[in-house]
């Protein structure tokens, strides 16, 4: 997993670097400059030599930045035009070095026929700007436009010409034909710390941010702003960056690299080696997502699967689940929900037989006995219990406790965290909701949603980059529910962390849902189609290079 940290601890990342390693800012910098100067030469096939380029920058770091950066494309064959919100004058320490360089270069170059052009523009009102912006590059002039306007220093929404420039920026977004917007650390306007969009914010194809990723980098709203994210290492040694006690992290490839590695199947593997998923779910009105639970579970790798459904229920069932999985009859209620005389036939096939299991999907909350039941499973646990939709909803408000060896892990997505944490509009912070209530309970969330987020109890949030809006249909639940289950059941039979379980099983089944859209579209993908994915998932995550 990849840290996240906030602004100021990208700062103490930076002061220590300095003052620890010797290692100046200046360079820092030119670092930063030359990792966005790569991203910018690949996202134009390879090279920048008669692109056209217009930078915007601000009068701080990270219009020192822009401006280091200009220089660099100059160098590699772009025609460059920094424009300056503000005067050289006014600029500090790394940033007025780089700015006096460009205005140097633009001053005394006298440039040949053949050779490409670097200006400098200062525009110090808001005046300037609207002529600025009436006589210059239009959309057909340039082909990359580079927002340095402000970093992670940023606290408030923009005003002024700033905002003006940003809504010239952003202006491009729409367009089919336009340039490719690439924003420095973060889009300008965002506050770092912050999911929130406040005013005007340029919308970025890809931001280049510098050591680590910033929270508006990778969470909702912001996030939407960033485009592609490319985490550009500038020099700061790991350890330093490892030293900032930060507990929010972005899950990657790797992560899942190395889960499947530790439970790859070995010459002497076979099914009681690799566990079994217990999945209570279905009733007489939903079969279909206990179909769709088993049916991933037994794709995750699982050594076997064993659904538990009401009675009634069975045959209808039996009858479309894959024939790997099997499927028990459990005591029902009246209207063919399972009922609380199910505990004991539960519990003691459990005791003997599993290694972890799940319980939600396609139940029903409405009745008290079913109710009942899910509490007095969750209670007399003894194996890691995965917890989703109405077995969710049976325990709101939640007031259990998880342990270290037997972990309750809660998969809600908004509504259903609403309802656990017993209110009824979101947190103004649900990171941080999200972090407490894990602590609280010691349980494990994977809050479900744009970008899915995994909290454990220590506090730590690790946050999932793969998946799409497709995954928001009816279905996709369950079959994330049977995945998880099925990679619980192995992480227990083999010996490894819940933590990391969870986070590979996320990566997956959200990269599987990418494929899904690629194959489909998400209008059409369905849950049987991410389920049927999984294998392109996994071969895409082992062969990576």
């Amino acid at each position: 997993m990849q840290k996240v940290l906030t602004a100021d601890e990208m700062r103490e990342v930076d002061r220590l670097t300095t003052e620890e390693y010797g290692m100046p800012s200046l360079l820092l910098m030119e670092n930063a400059a030359q990792a966005a100067a790569r991203v910018i030469c690949q996202r134009l096939g390879g090279s920048v030599e008669g692109s056209s380029v217009l930078v915007l920058c601000g009068k701080g770091n990270n219009g020192g930045d822009g401006a280091a950066l200009a220089r660099i494309l100059w160098t590699q064959g772009a025609n460059v035009e920094v424009c300056l919100l503000g005067l050289v004058s006014a600029t500090k320490g790394d940033a007025r070095t780089n700015f006096e360089i460009i205005r140097k270069i633009a001053d005394r170059e006298t440039f040949e026929i053949d050779q490409s052009d670097l200006a400098l523009e200062e525009i110090s009102s808001l005046e300037e700007w609207m002529e600025y912006d009436s006589v210059n590059f239009q959309s057909d002039d340039v082909d990359v436009i580079v927002d340095a306007l402000f970093g992670t220093g940023l606290t408030h929404p923009l005003e002024g010409v700033y905002a003006e420039a940003a809504a010239f920026i952003h202006s491009y977004a729409s367009e089919d034909e336009r340039p490719v917007i690439v924003a420095l650390d973060i889009p300008s306007g965002l506050c770092a710390d912050s999911s929130k969009v406040d005013g005007v914010v340029p919308c970025a194809d890809v931001t280049v941010t510098f050591t680590a990723a910033k929270p508006a980098n990778i969470l909702p709203p912001a996030s939407r702003y960033n485009g592609d994210v490319a985490v550009a290492d500038i020099g700061s040694p790991c350890e330093i960056v490892n030293r900032v006690k930060s507990q929010l992290y972005l899950s990657t490839k790797e992560d899942a690299q190395r889960w499947l590695a530790a439970t790859e199947f070995s010459p002497d593997s076979y099914k009681f080696r690799r566990g079994h998923a217990l999945l209570v779910a279905g009733s007489s009105d939903y079969s279909g997502a206990a179909v769709l639970c088993g049916d991933a579970a037994i794709r995750s790798g699982v050594g076997l699967a064993t659904i538990a459904c009401p009675e009634s229920s069975r045959q209808a069932i039996i009858g479309r689940v894959q024939p790997e999985v099997m499927v028990r009859g459990l005591p029902e209620t009246k209207k063919g929900a399972i009922s609380e005389e199910a505990f004991d036939e539960v519990q003691k096939f459990t005791e003997r037989k599993i290694t972890a299991v799940a319980i939600g999907s396609g139940m029903s909350h409405d009745e008290e006995t079913t109710c009942r039941f899910v509490r007095k499973v969750i209670e007399n646990r003894t194996t890691p219990i995965v917890i989703d939709a109405d077995g969710l909803n049976a325990l709101a408000p939640f007031d259990m406790a998880g342990s270290a060896e037997l972990p309750l892990i809660l998969t809600p997505h908004s509504g259903e965290f609403k309802r656990l944490l017993g209110v009824d509009d979101e947190p103004a912070d649900v990171l941080g909701a999200l972090r407490e209530f894990a602590q609280l309970h010691k349980v494990f969330v994977i809050l479900k949603g744009e970008r899915p987020m995994i909290a454990e109890p220590s506090g730590c949030v690790a946050v999932n980059p793969t998946g799409n809006a497709g995954l928001g249909k009816a279905g996709n639940g369950d079959t994330l529910t049977g995945l998880i289950v099925g990679f619980v059941a192995q992480a227990v039979a083999l010996k490894i962390g819940i933590f990391e379980t969870l986070v590979a099983a996320m990566y997956i089944a959200g990269l599987a849902g990418d494929i899904a859209d690629e194959k489909y579209g998400k209008r059409v993908m369905t849950a049987s189609d991410v389920r049927d994915s999984f294998h392109d998932a996994l071969v895409a995550v082992t062969n990576a290079e």
